[in-house]
């Protein structure tokens, strides 16, 4: 039987992502028990700072089962999701943080859920390594671990051992994908269709709403960015939009990419998605119509571009979110 230390970080985690992994990972225990006559493979427990209660969101509580220092060998440490100020989060667990990465070293495994990847890269083990987490924190992660290679449109990283998920409900996968490596495809299946998990999803890109990172001091850049937001219906060349704001190309692009994150080309094309998608949800124009007033005149460069930034065409992606739209075509 393989140890699980599902932490109980200082500061602010998320009850419902410390309860969900619990209660799933007890139940593929349950299954394995029942249905096949074998033993758990799992042993959950949840591990901490102290024995105190650490965890409260208005009501409710939760505490840890053991200290960590405790555990003698733990083969899976889970990270669940944090929510507060990153920075007095990581100071507080500076401790916790320190064990996991002697853990890995020591041969266990790493899986973080949705912001938990912050502790996670906080040890220094995702350096170089893709990581995803919840978009809505991308840019602040990015600030914090520009070494990370962040890729928020992934469902689940695996790197050696180490593994990271996306947002909310949705980190739920790694708990799942975590029970097919470990336990099997069946027990899977079966955890998959009990929680009502889609054990197929891959991506969160059709759950992402891009927000251009503005909090950096190259006032030029911020106005760039303006611009193209302003002027989301235009075509805009980046060469003209350099010459706009008296910068060379090349060291436009330089400043551009270490201010956002993203190329100028990126940029412009994440905030006409961006328009795009809720212009699809909200509106009954047709396709055509959103590709015109996002600045696009060729119907296949639309599709292509709106599908690589969410995983769905205009037309799934418009049959997903806009249900009078839904209503008129049926």
């Amino acid at each position: 039987m393989k140890h699980v230390s599902l932490l109980i970080p200082e500061g602010e985690p998320t009850l419902s992502c410390i309860v969900l992994a619990y209660e799933i990972l007890s139940a593929a225990n349950e299954y394995y028990k029942t249905h096949k006559g074998r033993g758990p493979v799992f042993k959950v427990e949840l591990v901490g700072e102290t024995r105190k209660s650490r965890l409260r969101e208005g009501p409710f509580s939760v505490q840890p089962e053991k200290h960590y220092r405790e555990i003698g060998k733990t083969d899976l440490v889970i990270v669940p999701a944090i929510h507060g100020n990153f920075d007095e989060i990581l100071k507080k667990n500076r401790a916790l943080v320190d064990w996991v990465k002697e853990e890995y070293l020591a041969g266990a495994e790493v899986a973080s859920l949705c912001t938990g990847a912050f502790l996670l890269a906080s040890t220094g083990l995702l350096q170089g390594k893709q990581c995803s987490t919840h978009w809505e924190a991308s840019n602040e992660f990015r600030q914090l671990f520009p070494s990370v290679d962040l890729t928020t449109e992934k469902l689940i990283t695996d790197n050696n051992g180490i593994y990271t998920t996306g947002g909310a409900i949705s980190s739920m996968n790694l708990v799942l994908y975590l029970i097919e490596k470990h336990y099997d495809r069946e027990t899977a299946i079966y955890i998959s269709k009990r929680f009502q998990i889609d054990i197929n999803r891959s991506s969160q890109s059709p759950f992402t709403i891009f927000i251009g990172q503005k909090d950096h001091e190259d006032s030029e850049i911020r106005k760039a960015q303006l611009f193209m937001e302003n002027n989301v219906g235009e075509k805009i060349l980046v060469s003209e939009l350099a010459d706009k704001f008296a910068i060379g190309r090349r060291h436009f692009d330089r400043r551009f990419i270490k201010a956002t994150g993203n190329t100028p080309a990126e940029y412009l094309q994440r905030i006409k998605v961006e328009t795009a998608k809720k212009s699809l949800e909200t509106t009954r124009k047709t396709i055509n119509e959103v590709m015109y007033d996002t600045g696009y005149s060729d119907i296949k460069a639309f599709r292509e571009v709106f599908k690589k930034y969410t995983g769905l065409s205009p037309l799934e992606y418009r049959n997903k979110y806009n249900k009078e739209a839904v209503m008129d075509y049926l």
